[in-house]
């Protein structure tokens, strides 16, 4: 029945608590609750970001005709996107493992226990505020692509008139050269009507680089970039992995699905750097071990482990990480928590349900 009673309060003041907090939640060990707050402990999550460059080539109009009347060597000839991995992140996310469920229990006559919880459940710290992290500014994102300018706007009356595709990229390349001479002329102060102030110089110089940018892309053709993020979500177990296809990557498509054939493989390997050594218990000392668990405050000791990613035989991503599922679990004594004249305070590591630091 305790443990029934705690569960209800702890619901009871999840509830009430996330009007006032979204990141972690008190909870007082009080006469109602049997002085016994339930935490969950948590499992190892990777989320992996991948970073993606998508580049659009576009050809111009009178690609054909860039080197013959501007000198262009290599234009874009052809309509075409490509994708690039840019970059890969880690981070060590974790989740509550339902099958590690705990009850952390006081004596009636400690000076007024409490727990905070993530709102999830995972345990944060006992009679101390946890620790809070700098807020991560977030990435800004980029900025939307302008407009793109008719470049027919700016033709002249007689290349709207040319009767053909090469008479017009030849009136264009004029207008470029034309364009390139008015503005060397106000540069060096030799042209006819000179922009009278600072302001108006401005205006024309803009309006003079604009026109020849947009023309000029008429043969040389445009690209356009753009970068954005992807995650996907790996749950290890207790096994080391050996090159596990997470995702593919595609120059065509960016990132897809692990099955999806299309793309190259990113492989991912996890290696335990601290394997524990095989031990079979018999069956006393397995219900010894069911008992310990049952008895004071269970936590996480994660186990190092080495993580790496693979891409085009390459490595993009190595970096040492922790793992709660490569690790064990140990328990503090419920003495710990019967001093009535100042309590001990325990800060943990929430997303590791490993202990930080203890204060006595």
């Amino acid at each position: 029945m305790r443990r029934r009673y705690a569960l209800l309060f702890f619901f009871t003041v999840f509830l009430f608590s996330d009007v006032f907090s979204q990141k972690t939640i008190r909870i007082d060990a009080v006469k109602a609750n049997d002085y016994g707050v339930v935490y969950s402990l948590p499992k190892t999550t990777f989320v992996i970001t991948f970073k993606t460059k998508k580049t659009t080539y576009r050809r111009g109009e009178f690609y054909q005709y860039a080197r013959r009347y501007l000198g262009i060597e290599n234009p874009i000839n052809e309509n075409r996107t490509v994708y690039s991995l840019e970059n890969v992140a880690v981070a060590n996310k974790g989740i509550p493992d339902k099958t590690h469920s705990f009850m952390v229990e006081f004596r009636p006559n400690t000076i007024e226990p409490f727990v905070y919880l993530t709102e999830e459940g995972l345990i944060c710290s006992i009679n101390a505020m946890p620790e809070t992290k700098p807020a991560v500014p977030a990435e800004q994102a980029p900025k939307a692509n302008q407009q793109p300018v008719d470049a027919r706007r700016f033709f002249s009356e007689e290349t709207l008139m040319a009767g053909s595709t090469a008479k017009q990229a030849e009136l264009i390349a004029k207008q470029i050269l034309e364009l390139r001479r008015s503005r060397n002329d106000i540069l060096i102060g030799e042209a006819e009507n000179m922009p009278p102030d600072g302001e108006a110089y401005k205006v024309v110089m803009d309006q003079l680089n604009l026109q020849e940018k947009v023309l000029t892309e008429l043969f040389t053709g445009t690209v356009e970039t753009e970068t954005f993020t992807s995650d996907i979500t790996f749950v290890p177990d207790d096994m080391n992995i050996e090159r596990k296809v997470i995702a593919r990557f595609s120059t065509k498509l960016g990132l897809v699905d692990a099955d999806n054939l299309a793309g190259a493989p990113i492989y991912l390997s996890l290696t335990n750097k601290t394997p524990k050594p095989e031990m079979r218990l018999s069956e006393k000392e397995l219900q010894q071990l069911e008992k310990k668990l049952t008895e004071g405050l269970v936590y996480n000791i994660p186990s190092k482990a080495d993580l790496k990613m693979e891409y085009n035989n390459q490595i993009i991503k190595e970096t040492e990480v922790d793992v709660v599922q490569f690790g064990s679990k140990e328990v503090l004594t419920k003495k710990m928590f019967d001093s009535c004249k100042k309590p001990i305070q325990i800060i943990f590591y929430p997303e590791l349900g490993a202990i930080k630091q203890i204060i006595q």
